[in-house]
């Protein structure tokens, strides 16, 4: 058994779109949106972990929590970890879910799904995937793929990310999710580690845990969701909820 927290790390900076996490969707800040996506999994509790006053007291008026980081931090992953260094100082939750700040139509089951490959003891990682359906998609750097070992109908053993067109010949390609469930001490090693060479050449960093010698599975779902990152995102987004 295990016992996760939710952690939706979010900044203020954004090159593309300033003020992100505040921006409206449907009546509400998109970190609002995404903080209640996380609370209708159901699986523990969740807390966002920001660096800015105002994002946090957008989440608190909507009855969140909310926990200040430094601004400094170089990924989401970093944040996370100073965050739950201050909510669970004991050790108490085992897993850690990291749920991005910029998705506010997120299906809750997926954050479900995220956490199902750790029932395997041996995993420290699980995150998620999508079948590529659109050609263009095949060949575009933007669309992280991973590349793994079948472990049954919806399951991978990672063995790459990719922003090339992999693996070669006649079969799916798979889409890479940005939704991270992490064992808590798998988090704490991974977070020391110094980064690796292929994090550095591909610039992803969940190549540093592979390089490591860690295990991350892949949950394969049938979609992906919509990361907002651009004024027209948030249009669709808007669009999605309503409002």
């Amino acid at each position: 058994m295990t016992k996760p927290v939710i952690l939706i790390p979010a900044r203020m900076a954004s090159t593309r779109l300033p003020g992100k996490p505040l921006a409206d969707i449907a009546g509400s800040a998109m970190i609002v949106q995404v903080w209640r996506r996380a609370v209708e999994a159901g699986i523990g509790p969740v807390v966002v972990a920001v660096d800015d006053p105002a994002i946090a007291d957008a989440v608190r008026a909507a009855g969140g929590d909310a926990v200040m980081t430094r601004t400094d931090h170089e990924s989401g992953s970093d944040r996370i970890y100073e965050a739950i260094g201050h909510v669970d100082p004991n050790g108490d939750y085992d897993v850690v879910v990291n749920v991005q700040g910029d998705l506010p139509t997120l299906d809750p089951a997926l954050i479900r799904r995220a956490i199902a490959p750790l029932a395997d003891p041996a995993v420290d990682i699980a995150t998620l995937a999508a079948e590529i359906t659109r050609p263009e998609e095949r060949a575009n750097p933007n669309v992280v793929k991973v590349v793994g070992s079948p472990l049954g109908p919806d399951l991978l053993r990672a063995l790459y990310f990719t922003r090339a067109t992999a693996p070669h010949g006649d079969g799916p390609l798979y889409h890479h999710i940005g939704l991270y469930a992490y064992r808590r001490a798998a988090l704490d090693r991974f977070v020391v580690l110094a980064p690796s060479t292929l994090e550095r050449r591909e610039k992803l960093e969940q190549l540093r845990a592979l390089e490591a010698g860690m295990r991350i599975d892949v949950a394969i779902v049938d979609t992906v969701p919509l990361g907002v990152d651009t004024p027209e995102d948030l249009e669709r987004a808007r669009q999605i909820l309503g409002g």
